[in-house]
């Protein structure tokens, strides 16, 4: 059997260095907001290539206290707009929603996955502030032409990165520093994953930094003076030294994600499954490697009686969720369609060419 995903082997290369740790963590005696959290933060800025980069408690919190920062900070208002994908996992809404906004969702394109950039520029009215891109399955959004979008429009550009740790423009810039700010999740599925919940807010905005340091931690300038109401959710110090154990690989794992996701893209030749389309290599770190196909259930079957694992990412998109009664009326037919037939394959770092070729194999028979 070929899991879909294999965490205990994802993390079995690092037992020995996070034991190792989880002694200095031990012995540190420091166990909130110490000197890995600080560590980390300068590392995963440095990576990204932004000025700061401070540590939440998961990615949703990421997301939502950018925002919130923007209303301390007088450049969002309560019930302004937020332009996301339609077909974006929840949380990205729940984000916007929880910080008093207005999710409003724009259709997304069958060949990408990402929102279309002609459905943004439709959707833009006099309450809209923020496009928040969602780099999906890791896939960078059309940043160019997003920002120019923005810059025309006076909008502010909040990525969800959760899932694209690593993706880079084709001049070398990368996820978390594409917009105003973005939100980034360290779950341990992600191409960056921890041991547990934990994410990070990247920026340039130095003002933005020091109100999204306050709201992790109570709205605290110093400890029992609170400048806001802020929220308990800060980066755990002991995800944070996993966290910096994992770092240094990002991109040769990364790039193994590539090379598997290449051998998917030259080898699975079942007119039956529709593949992604990847427009540059290197803006894509194929945190899933999502393909398309009408009789899914058939399909899931197939793989699993074939030893293949699979998972759905997602099966419901967000207007059609339970919580979220207010969007259904709504009519995303792409979106719906996408949601009916994606079925994600394995894709980690850790498969053996034998494995991918089996996969590409168990694919191709399928009729």
């Amino acid at each position: 059997m070929i899991p879909f995903l294999d965490l205990k082997k994802l993390n079995q290369p690092f037992e020995a260095a996070f034991q190792e740790v989880f002694r200095s963590f031990l012995d540190s005696g420091y166990y909130i907001l110490g000197t890995a959290v600080r560590e980390f933060e300068a590392a995963f800025a440095a990576y990204c290539g932004t000025k700061y980069a401070i540590g939440t408690g998961n990615g949703l919190e990421a997301l939502r206290f950018i925002l919130e920062g923007y209303k301390v900070l007088g450049k969002l208002s309560e019930g302004d707009e937020v332009l996301v994908a339609s077909n974006t996992y929840i949380a990205t809404l729940l984000a916007i929603r929880q910080a008093h906004l207005v999710p409003v969702l724009v259709e997304a394109e069958a060949d990408t996955y990402n929102f279309s950039v002609a459905g943004v520029e439709a959707a833009i009215t006099k309450k809209t502030k923020a496009i928040m891109p969602v780099h999906l399955y890791g896939q960078l959004a059309p940043m160019d032409a997003l920002t120019e979008i923005a810059e025309k429009h006076q909008l502010l550009i909040v990525e969800d990165a959760a899932q694209a740790h690593g993706a880079e423009t084709s001049d070398g810039r990368k996820a978390g520093n594409l917009g105003h700010a973005a939100g980034f999740s360290f779950y341990p599925t992600k191409n960056l994953g921890a041991l547990g919940d934990a994410g990070a807010v990247t920026t340039n905005d130095e003002a933005l930094a020091e109100v999204v340091k306050k709201l992790r931690n109570y709205g605290a300038s110093s400890k029992y003076v609170n400048e806001l109401p802020g929220a308990n959710s800060r980066l755990d110090e002991l995800q944070a030294y996993f966290l910096l154990e994992k770092l240094p690989v990002l991109d040769a794992q990364n790039q193994r994600r590539r090379d598997i996701a290449e051998q998917y893209q030259t080898g699975i030749k079942n007119p039956l499954l529709t593949l992604p389309s990847v427009p540059q290599w290197q803006s894509h770190v194929f945190h899933l490697y999502v393909i398309r196909v009408k009789e899914r259930e058939r399909f899931i079957a197939y793989l699993k009686d074939n030893g293949i694992g699979s998972l759905i990412h997602y099966p419901i998109p967000p207007h059609r969720q339970e919580a979220l009664p207010e969007y259904h009326q709504l009519s995303f037919p792409v979106t719906e369609q996408i949601h009916d037939e994606v079925v994600s394959i394995p894709l980690s770092p850790m498969l053996e060419d034998s494995e991918v070729r089996q996969i590409i194999e168990v694919l191709n028979r399928f009729t």
